[in-house]
């Protein structure tokens, strides 16, 4: 099966073509000039110099959330597009399922996903690398760094942090006494090769069926809620 996915979650933006497991192509920029403007351009020089089409693609794959709220929209639409006009299958992956898949041959290792979601939050799932694969221990969540920390104290395995947020929750893990260190730079961030590999696994849908898991509303959502119980105190 040849995959197509895009990876636009947080400030680095990547397309890859996966067929049955192995890598044909990838593009990759952390250069913070915004997706909207990058994305298309790269997946259409990335699919011209491999000399493929849109056609010859069975699964379209990106990365679903959680991550930049702005991101996951140029992402996910852009990825709703392409599929809707190939009239092909497609499949939202977990940013941090993939984001692990990276690191699966790591056999053995704790695999500590953090994304920085701000307001002292991070963006977390917790995989071990088992033989090639990935073992998700718990769900996609958004929580603080001290609990993030307070739940892993106690666990002996060896920690590898990765993503955006990996410095940050080193540095406030190690600031607890809990031993862990971040993937390499060249692993660290979220890739498109990522998603196309956990894509395989996940049961396809249409593009209308596609959707985003934010995990939290956005700030404008937060306080459009706020402005309206204001108001409503306010004539009430």
């Amino acid at each position: 099966m040849r995959i197509l996915a895009l990876e636009t979650s947080a400030k680095s933006v990547s397309c890859a073509v996966t067929e049955d497991g192995a890598l044909l192509a990838r593009s990759f920029q952390c250069t913070r000039l915004t997706h909207s403007r990058t994305l298309l351009p790269m997946v259409d020089a990335m699919l011209r110099n491999a000399e493929l089409t849109t056609e010859s693609i069975d699964l379209y794959a990106v990365a679903a959330g959680p991550g930049s709220f702005t991101g996951l929209r140029i992402g996910v639409s852009a990825l709703k597009g392409m599929a809707w006009a190939a009239d092909k299958p497609c499949v939202g992956v977990s940013t941090l399922r993939a984001m692990a898949q990276n690191l699966a041959h790591l056999d053995g290792a704790l695999l500590v996903c953090a994304m920085d979601a701000r307001r002292g939050q991070v963006y977390n799932a917790l995989f071990e690398a088992r033989r090639g694969a990935v073992e998700r221990l718990t769900p996609d969540r958004a929580l603080s760094l001290q609990e993030l920390a307070e739940e892993l104290k106690d666990d002996p395995r060896e920690k590898l942090v990765l993503g955006d947020g990996a410095y940050l929750a080193q540095e406030h893990l190690t600031r607890c006494g809990i031993a862990c260190t971040s993937a390499p730079a060249a692993l660290l961030y979220q890739d498109a090769v990522g998603v196309a590999l956990a894509a395989a696994e996940c049961t396809p849908c249409t593009a209308q069926e596609l959707a985003i898991a934010y995990l939290r509303v956005s700030q404008a959502e937060r306080e459009r809620s706020a402005r309206l119980q204001r108001e409503a105190k306010q004539t009430g």
